[in-house]
């Protein structure tokens, strides 16, 4: 882990005589001097519990020291579980308090963009300054010509799955790569006691994480390029659901449907499961402590668990990236604050530190981390570096809009399949969402 110092942080970060020199988010970053406040002030950033425990420490303690050190800011960094955060969001702008900032995964910015500060002046100098930012986060993180939020990171998940199980089960070279052949692998682990796990419930995260890459691969679609006309009622859509029974009966831990995004993370490393679809926190975890995750032969698990894409069908292989933005809302009374913390956080020598801690968790959200040495010190985390430009947004083939944030939320999708895995006739299962799917997008 990169300790942030004072001397380079002062030099991208400051806010005291260059800004009042120059304003704006330029003084901000040329100033070599902490702000010069009576008092200090407090800037709430609400954050999703991280699945990499270390970066969240981090937050906490030197990160936090360091921004109260270098701007004179009292930063209270509030960590909670990221299904419970939109109901915060929600009541906060309901009540017109709350945090200053909101830590928002997926496209869920754009479901309080009206709510939102505009944070252009930021998004022009930190994506100058860093390459570019992707489009995936451009796109989430705007609304017309608004940046609604300032784009921190991407993840995503990727199978996580046991090697050498895969390879007792007539894989050896790696995890499937069609969905007829994963169908074939899959029956013996979960024959052997091994199966796939997966949830189809409502989390924010692996369950639209497996559902939307798995309808994609199939060539199936939410809506056409209009964002208006609801397309997902399709031979291709019925036949992939009427597969996901099967691959749901044959190959996979049938209590999925009740899971969260921590309960294949426990199946797995307490060896209940040989697979899931998820960040890189189950291998970060079994690497971290060695001699608490064995495999079945007392070994270190971590040094039998790789990642792959899932697999692909006649439509293709994709991912689901998920954006990680931060976004200042219009009630913040810290407004000022809130945006000097933000440009310091988002400076290049800043964030390093907190990259650092993540390990190949996530991928910046601007190009110039494509090179980062972090990339380099474990082959295994670097699948992980492409998941910003091999995937596709909620809301396909549309754009990733409010409507999709919305049908994303409620979960239409990852219901469509598990209606079904529930004994709804697959026919009936595509009907229905495609009902759903018109209530929002006809609105």
């Amino acid at each position: 882990m990169l300790k942030i110092t004072r001397r380079h942080a002062l030099k991208l970060s400051g806010a005291g005589t260059a800004m009042a020199a120059t304003g704006g988010l330029a003084g901000i970053l040329a100033s070599g001097h902490a702000p010069a406040y009576g008092q200090a002030m407090t800037v709430h950033w609400l954050r999703w519990s991280d699945f990499v425990p270390s970066s969240d420490v981090f937050l906490k303690g030197p990160f936090t020291e360091q921004c109260q050190k270098d701007l004179g800011i009292k930063l209270q960094v509030e960590t909670i579980n990221a299904n419970d955060i939109q109901a915060r969001v929600t009541s906060a702008i309901q009540s017109g308090d709350g945090p200053d900032m909101f830590y928002l995964l997926n496209n869920w910015p754009q479901l309080y963009g009206q709510s939102a500060v505009d944070v252009g002046d930021l998004a022009d100098q930190v994506g100058s300054a860093q390459g570019g930012f992707y489009d995936i986060c451009k796109v989430v993180g705007t609304i017309a010509n608004k940046w609604i939020g300032l784009p921190y990171c991407v993840g995503g998940g990727l199978v996580a799955y046991r090697k050498s199980w895969l390879a007792e089960a007539g894989s050896p070279d790696g995890f499937p790569k069609d969905w007829d052949t994963f169908r074939t692998v899959v029956k013996k682990l979960k024959s052997a006691g091994h199966p796939i796990g997966q949830t189809a419930g409502h989390t924010f995260g692996d369950a639209p994480g497996w559902w939307y890459p798995y309808l994609w691969s199939w060539g199936g679609k939410e809506v056409e390029a209009d964002g208006k006309t609801v397309a997902i009622n399709t031979k291709e859509t019925i036949e992939s659901v009427k597969f996901a029974v099967a691959l749901w009966k044959e190959t996979m831990d049938e209590g999925g449907l009740a899971w969260d995004d921590t309960s294949n993370n426990r199946a797995f490393l307490s060896g209940s499961i040989s697979a899931t679809n998820n960040g890189a926190s189950i291998y970060l975890e079994a690497k971290k402590k060695p001699d608490t995750y064995l495999d079945d032969k007392g070994q270190p698990m971590f040094k039998d668990i790789l990642h792959a894409s899932i697999p692909g069908g006649a439509g293709g292989v994709f991912n689901l990236p998920g954006p990680f933005t931060n976004m200042l809302m219009q009630y913040s009374k810290n407004q000022d604050a809130a945006k000097k913390f933000l440009a310091w956080a988002h400076s290049k020598p800043v964030f390093q530190g907190w990259f650092n801690t993540q390990q190949g968790y996530t991928a910046g959200a601007t190009k110039v981390w494509e090179d980062d040495p972090v990339w380099n010190v474990d082959p295994v985390m670097a699948p992980f570096k492409k998941i910003p430009v091999t995937g596709r947004l909620v809301g396909y083939a549309g754009p990733p809009n409010q409507k999709a944030a919305e049908v994303q939320t409620k979960y239409i999708i990852v219901d469509m399949y598990a209606k079904a895995i529930q004994g709804l006739a697959a026919e009936d299962s595509v009907k229905w969402a495609a009902d759903e799917l018109g209530k929002v997008y006809t609105a």
